[in-house]
């Protein structure tokens, strides 16, 4: 393993690409040296800028647009990605909706969530997770193994006012990267996720938009904070790269909670 360049050579693919987060972790799978990032969203258009900077960072890169909820669709997404690149060795598994992005707070709380948002939560970010862990690691057996590392979050730990769907989905992907991590730990196989806090993400910005009062309502978040401000995607993706690297060879089954400090003490 190189010091300076820990996923020298891997074939690195990234769900949710398009912006944020996934962008970031993308862009840091080059920087830390894959030879190929494949990058993977539901639009083609909105991936042409995150393959731009994957490039300028020094990787090869793939677009392959793909709807998480749609499974032939995933198991083409890693038949190309083997077909062209003979393996894949780490999938991060970043995309992920949220209510507070789709509805009214007032239309968020348990007693008032739309069945079709929910619905519409969990095949996003639990299916979806188990489906790309699924055909992922039905390819990485067949090369000696790899790493997996899912999206997770903070909320995945506490309860959090007004996003059932959310936090439900994301205790769900702490258990299934444990699950999965028992599971393919003989084919050489790790399996992690990391537990972000708020980040400074388009996803958070429309979050705290729909707000009555956007400022006052981030004030009291960052109030609970340890380290006082948002998290950024960069944070982020420097957690999931290492999680994803040799660096954390002797690491599965965990969960890097990444969030400024807030379930230090809340």
């Amino acid at each position: 393993m190189s010091i300076t360049e820990p996923l020298l050579g891997k074939v690195c693919l990234v769900t949710g690409a398009a912006s944020g987060i996934g962008r970031a972790i993308a862009i840091e799978c080059a920087r830390q040296g894959a030879a190929f990032v494949v990058v993977t969203d539901l639009s083609a258009d909105a991936l042409q800028a995150t393959a731009a900077l994957v490039s300028e960072a020094g990787a090869q890169t793939l677009i392959h647009p793909c709807d998480l909820r749609d499974e032939a669709a995933i198991a083409g997404l890693m038949a190309d990605t083997v077909e062209r690149f003979g393996r894949i060795d780490v999938l991060i598994n970043n995309a992920a909706v949220h209510e507070k992005a789709l509805a009214p707070q007032s239309e968020t709380t348990t007693d008032t969530l739309a069945t079709r948002i929910w619905d519409l939560v969990m095949e996003v970010n639990v299916r979806g997770s188990w489906l790309t862990t699924k055909y992922a690691a039905e390819r990485m057996r067949l090369t000696g193994g790899g790493a997996i590392v899912n999206a997770a979050s903070q909320q995945g730990f506490v309860g959090t006012p007004a996003q059932p769907a959310y936090n439900a989905s994301k205790g769900a992907v702490i258990q299934l990267t444990r699950s999965a991590a028992v599971d393919l730990a003989p084919y050489g196989i790790r399996v992690n996720a990391f537990a972000p806090g708020a980040v400074d993400t388009p996803m958070v910005s429309e979050i705290f938009d729909r707000q009555d009062d956007p400022e006052t309502a981030m004030a009291r978040m960052l109030e609970t904070y340890l380290i006082k401000r948002l998290g950024t995607p960069e944070d982020i993706a420097a957690a999931a790269c290492f999680l994803a690297s040799d660096a954390a060879a002797f690491v599965t089954g965990t969960v890097l909670v990444v969030d400024g400090g807030q379930t230090a003490w809340r």
